[in-house]
């Protein structure tokens, strides 16, 4: 997070000191959230162009951390897996992962 954040900060401000603040400003100051949701969304099952949501206010924020959330766990995922990923996951039934699916490759 910490990573996306500051940079985002960063080309807000740079953007805010040339032009002053604005609609330019506050673009520059997602453009970095946008590009990290778009590289992480296929790894969490999500489309790339679930990164649109930022520019809906909030929702961007939501889907970002979603997606952190569901990145941080793999390749081991509580939620199901998409028509694509079908064949290559399977359903874990050992006592301590009961109830996850495992996807092989995931985590690259």
């Amino acid at each position: 997070m910490f990573g996306v954040v500051v940079p985002s900060i960063i080309i807000r401000e740079l953007i805010e000191g040339a032009m002053g603040s604005g609609p330019l400003a506050d673009l520059g100051g997602i453009a970095v959230p946008m590009a990290a949701t778009a590289w992480l969304a296929p790894r969490a099952s999500y489309r790339r162009r679930d990164a649109l949501w930022w520019l809906a206010g909030g929702f961007g924020l939501y889907i970002f951390v979603v997606i952190a959330w569901r990145v941080a766990f793999l390749p081991y995922r509580d939620w199901p897996p998409r028509p694509d990923e079908v064949s290559r996951v399977r359903w874990l039934r050992d006592s301590q992962r009961l109830g996850l699916w495992y996807l092989p490759g995931a985590a690259k």
